[in-house]
């Protein structure tokens, strides 16, 4: 849960500090947060497939099978996000015409600028998120939370020195970001080399692919990185409908997009945790208990959820304010956060966080389906229908989203009765 916590921090603070720069300058970090974060989620759904299945090894008491797993895990996930961030870079100015091609000139500057250097760290983020699954499948979560509090106060310093003291703008909050994450990848993989848990790689440079391993982890990955890619990419559609608003709803969209996500952070924690624990349970095949464990973590996530939405509703006007936003976009920043944290317990914690124990099982493909589905459906459909025919403003994206949650809680709760979820193998 700390370590979520912290992680969103990172973007919270860059959002934060750079409203100082003006509206152009968080809108241009909003908009491309919104791609940045598809990109990370399709890459850290391979590290999922990895964690899944050494967390059942583990289970099984194969440590020699999960150790080998855990190399393989870095080799596909290096590959991938290596051949990611050069697409990125070299179709940057195209994917951000095409995407928010109708926002202003300045905008688009600062986002040209802050996607450019944000992209280069896409390989550091993305194996320090499968070097991190390792710790987690191996019951050690207190080592990446260390490095994440360590990272995250070099991002906020990074920030304070360049944006403020360098007056470099969405560059400085880049080059912060940039930094606390290369930070991440090199103390994460120092300790997975000299760790003495059961899953450590003692040689890098001798890892080999195997293929019939990486099909495994992709087997797991390729559908959650779907589902994750698709999740995202509903935004990236919903967000080009809000960037032809002005730059005033763009700026306070932006400020209620960073706080939802940051009230999530915590429950999104606890969904990490239940994928260990049902993994392993899968894997030594208790079943009923992999069962009881979702029911109890799930409970578990909406106290906290609860909890976060209410801090939320208390502390979003004061820190409008405070952060230096302009009066119209503050004002309107806390009221969308209000209206989305009284719906969010309701809907949002049964929408995802039993899909992580079902996932740990192996069920990877209705989730990817009806995530999908609801996505279109209900999400984009409805804000888009909202939006440009009602004229309702930003409010409509997340009368659409809330409807998503909803639809996907019902559907989720009928998969988890049935027990299906519960017939699916990843290992023989």
């Amino acid at each position: 849960m700390v370590e979520q916590l912290l992680n969103s921090m990172m973007g919270t603070v860059d959002t934060v500090m750079v409203t100082r720069a003006g509206n152009a300058a968080i809108s241009a970090v909003s908009l491309v947060d919104s791609i940045n974060i598809l990109v990370i989620l399709v890459f850290s759904a391979m590290a999922t497939g990895g964690a899944i299945l050494t967390s059942q090894y583990l289970g099984k008491d194969q440590a020699d099978n999960a150790r080998h797993t855990g190399g393989q895990l870095l080799l596909t996930v290096g590959g991938v996000s290596l051949v990611g961030t050069l697409l990125c870079i070299l179709f940057r100015h195209w994917l951000l015409r095409v995407i928010f091609g109708s926002v202003d000139d300045d905008v688009m500057q600062n986002a040209q600028i802050y996607f450019l250097i944000t992209a280069l760290s896409y390989p550091l983020i993305a194996l320090y998120n499968a070097a991190a699954a390792l710790f987690r499948s191996d019951g050690n979560s207190k080592l990446p939370m260390t490095i994440s509090t360590i990272s995250n106060f070099i991002n906020i310093a990074g920030n304070a020195i360049l944006i403020f003291g360098f007056k470099m703008g969405v560059a400085g909050a880049a080059w912060s970001t940039f930094a606390s994450r290369f930070f991440c990848f090199a103390v994460i993989f120092f300790f997975l080399k000299y760790t003495k848990q059961k899953i450590a790689i003692k040689k890098y440079f001798s890892l080999r692919p195997d293929k019939a391993v990486m099909l495994k982890i992709l087997k797991i990955g390729v559908p959650t990185g779907i589902e994750n890619g698709m999740f995202q990419f509903g935004k990236l559609a919903i967000q080009s409908t809000i960037s032809t608003m002005g730059t005033v709803a763009i700026a306070a969209n932006a400020m209620t997009s960073v706080l939802e996500s940051f009230s999530s952070q915590a429950s999104i924690g606890i969904g990490l945790g239940m994928m260990t624990v049902v993994g392993q349970a899968i894997g030594a095949g208790r079943d009923d208990e992999a069962a009881r464990y979702i029911k109890k973590l799930t409970l578990y996530g909406w106290i906290a959820m609860f909890i976060s939405s209410a801090t939320m509703c208390a502390i979003v006007k004061p820190l409008a304010y405070l952060s230096g936003m302009e009066g119209e976009a503050a004002k309107m920043a806390a009221d969308l956060t209000i209206f989305v944290h009284i719906l969010k317990p309701f809907a949002w914690t049964f929408s995802f966080l039993p899909a992580y124990g079902m996932r740990a099982a192996g069920d990877v493909r209705f989730s990817m389906t009806l995530s999908s589905i609801t996505m279109w459906t209900c999400r984009v459909a409805i804000t888009i229908v909202l939006a440009r025919v009602f004229g309702m403003g930003p409010i409509a994206m997340w009368i659409g989203m809330a409807s998503d949650w909803a639809v996907r809680s019902l559907c989720f709760y009928i998969r988890f009765k049935s027990g299906r979820w519960l017939t699916h193998r990843v290992l023989n």
